[in-house]
């Protein structure tokens, strides 16, 4: 594209006042740049717009079937522009919609709170929630796909800002029916003979497991690995083996008695959730008050 809106700009000033100086004022410009932006506009294509007389100029065949669609092209610029700058305002004063990502734990037992209090502050925003692990958590917020991603694992990347939020533990646990479930303590050995409900290589709950176990792995009975929180905790209840998740995704089993908790002494399952946000992402006001509101509601 060879013209410029401002190029044309010039073109239909120049041709409402038939004069460059006038124009020139009309658009705050000096003469001399409104004239050579005339000049290139005509000289870009190697044609001519406007017959010159005396001080005049009056549009000549082609210039007056080219001003129609100048002026209709500028409107639309005008009419985008307008809408940039409206939505803009728009962002610095109210919420606006987010896309919210979240692993497991986080996206089935807490986001749902944060999502009412956004949406009843911000009325006619919407949250969309997408709820995968930590690896795809992470790899969509770094290709923009997310605006923001609150996870369970512990990532490094140069793209990204990682951000701790809250602490949280994992708790090993089996049915009360499960031999274990009358134990006082779990020893190594009893770990190394349990048959193993886990979640799948990539989460969050995997990692902080793994590091708990660390030096103990290799000798672990892992049966099954599933993607799902109420897969295991299911599984678990049947007494398929044991398992190893978040508390916040196990205090409703152990307040009804389906599922409970075992003491594993000298095994640190303690972990942080984290926010992540792309490095180059604009922190619009609305992802400023999500994050304001997950802390708050920590």
């Amino acid at each position: 594209m060879k013209y410029s809106l401002r190029q044309l700009e010039v073109f239909i000033t120049t041709a409402n006042f038939e004069n460059i100086s006038r124009a020139a004022d009309a658009l705050a410009m000096s003469q001399s740049a409104a004239s050579s932006a005339l000049k290139e506009l005509e000289s870009q294509y190697g044609v001519q717009l406007f017959d010159r007389v005396g001080k005049k100029l009056l549009l000549n065949e082609l210039g007056k079937l080219v001003q129609p669609r100048a002026e209709e092209l500028l409107e639309r610029a005008k009419e985008l522009e307008n809408f940039i700058i409206d939505h803009q305002k728009s962002a610095h004063t109210q919420g606006g919609s987010l896309k919210v990502g979240a692993t497991l734990s986080i996206g089935n037992y807490l986001v749902s709170d944060f999502i009412a209090r956004y949406l009843t502050e911000n009325p006619g925003s919407h949250i969309d929630l997408e709820v995968a692990n930590t690896a795809k958590i992470a790899e969509m917020v770094r290709h923009f796909k997310l605006d923001v991603g609150l996870i369970e694992g512990e990532i490094n990347h140069p793209e990204l800002d990682i951000t701790h939020w809250r602490e949280d533990d994992l708790v090993v646990f089996c049915a009360p029916q499960h031999p274990y479930a009358k134990l006082a303590e779990l020893t190594e050995e009893h770990l190394m003979n349990a048959v193993w409900i886990l979640r799948e290589q990539g989460s969050g709950t995997r990692q902080a497991f793994d590091r708990a176990m660390f030096g103990l792995l290799s000798d672990l009975n892992i049966f099954m690995e599933l993607q799902h929180t109420e897969a295991i905790k299911r599984s678990v209840e049947a007494g398929l083996g044991i398992g190893c998740l978040s508390e916040i995704t196990l205090i409703d089993a152990f307040r009804r008695g389906s599922l409970v908790p075992l003491n594993t002494p000298g095994k640190n399952f303690h972990r942080y959730f984290y926010f992540i946000v792309h490095k180059q992402k604009y922190r619009t006001a609305g992802l400023k008050r999500w994050l304001e509101i997950c802390n708050e509601r920590t």
